[in-house]
């Protein structure tokens, strides 16, 4: 389900939690299907049962999941997940956009590279 590079330089939960977000969003894992326990995915992964809990608080605190108690941990409704990352990716958008071009890039430099990422990326 979600597989761990021991050399990378990206922190293991991290890597958990980018797992989970691509299953979610590409719909591997459906809306209210139920997530590994903690203690089970630990064991399969063979890490720190605290490790995939940070992963599973954090992407819950993102809308990716939610947790009933005693039953475990849920897929979010992809709707939900998918319009708040991009409220939150937009924000991070508005904010690097804003510094470049305090920092002098110019309006066009942006236009041009924006428009160079559409034509390599498949919609």
């Amino acid at each position: 389900m979600v597989t761990l590079n021991y050399r990378d330089s990206k922190p293991i939960y991290e890597q958990v939690k980018d797992g989970f977000r691509k299953l979610i969003l590409s719909g591997v894992l459906a809306t209210g299907e139920r997530l590994p326990s903690v203690r089970e995915l630990a064991a399969q992964l063979a890490i720190n049962p605290n490790t995939i809990q940070r992963a599973y608080r954090e992407l819950e605190a993102e809308g990716f999941i939610y947790s009933i108690a005693g039953k475990g941990s849920f897929a979010a409704a992809l709707t939900e997940v998918t319009d708040r990352r991009r409220e939150e990716l937009l924000s991070t958008f508005d904010d690097a956009a804003a510094e470049l071009l305090r920092l002098g890039v110019s309006e066009h430099s942006l236009t041009s590279r924006i428009h160079q990422m559409l034509e390599g990326v498949e919609l």
